[in-house]
């Protein structure tokens, strides 16, 4: 029997992916951090909590969120996703449907006319979501959702509107994952990586190491695609797409994105409209 399984952009087997929450100042220095280091990330923000101008936070505070100007200059670079958090961060399975679906939307819009970009993805604030909540994201066009659930684990999301991850980077299996995801296989099948958590986090602990430490032993891969949250899904997505014949010798891809897959131990991309013979 012919075995099919996905590929990422350029042919490659492995996906590296990272969830950050609250719009906090830490996330400047994140930043630089991933830029350095090649990554590409996801920021989940609250646009209704942006800090007044001039705002001044008491000596040794650590959660300090930033004013909407500072969110506006440093999330719209090459390789940040910007996505929904909640407008006011709340706890969203203990609200009226309506006023979950009130406060996901405001959400999206706000940040879409300040970035001008479509935002399609969210993180659970607190974590926490129920049947109503996913169906109120549904209900505004969000497509996933981050929860706090951590899977120790490398597998493509089955569910992407409760969508876990990989672990925390405060995980202590944290470089054991990394080193565990580098040189393992999966026999095959699609691996990602995916890791999220609070940029404050690495202040209030002074322990910014970590996250250098895993991006340095995580860059410049051959064989990894470094990637946002949304663009794993998109390709997912369009991949999901593509038609088979039945003894896999035909491939169409009615996408508009050229794809990548494993058929029978050979890599093939296909193109946009393309149809491919493989055999």
């Amino acid at each position: 029997m012919s075995q099919v399984f996905m590929r990422f952009p350029g042919g490659k087997e492995k996906a590296l992916t990272f969830s950050y929450d609250d719009g906090v100042e830490q996330d400047i220095r994140l930043i630089e951090i991933f830029k350095k280091y090649g990554m590409r990330a996801t920021f989940n923000l609250n646009s209704g909590q942006y800090a007044a101008e001039g705002t001044k936070y008491p000596e040794g505070q650590v959660h300090r969120r930033m004013t909407e100007k500072q969110v506006s200059d440093l999330y719209v670079q090459d390789g940040i996703e910007v996505a929904v958090h909640g407008s006011t961060h709340p706890w969203l399975d203990h609200m009226p449907v309506n006023l979950c679906t009130k406060d996901l939307y405001e959400d999206r819009c706000k940040l879409e006319k300040q970035f001008n970009t479509i935002v399609r993805g969210m993180a659970y604030p607190f974590g926490t979501y129920n049947d109503d909540v996913v169906a109120c994201m549904k209900a505004v066009g969000i497509v996933y959702s981050r929860t706090v659930h951590s899977t120790h684990a490398f597998d493509m999301p089955s569910d992407w509107m409760r969508l876990p991850a990989t672990c925390h980077h405060a995980d202590p299996e944290l470089m054991n994952l990394a080193d565990r995801f580098l040189k393992g296989s999966g026999y095959g099948r699609p691996q990602l990586f995916y890791l999220w958590g609070h940029s404050y986090e690495f202040e209030g602990a002074d322990n910014w190491n970590v996250i250098e430490d895993f991006c340095k032993l995580m860059a410049h891969r051959d064989d990894i695609w470094y990637a946002t949250n949304i663009e794993v899904y998109d390709y997912q997505d369009a991949f999901k797409q593509l038609r088979f014949s039945m003894d896999c010798s035909i491939v169409k891809n009615p996408t508009a994105s050229e794809l990548w897959f494993f058929l029978n131990g050979k890599v093939y991309s296909i193109k946009p409209g393309e149809v491919l013979h493989t055999n």
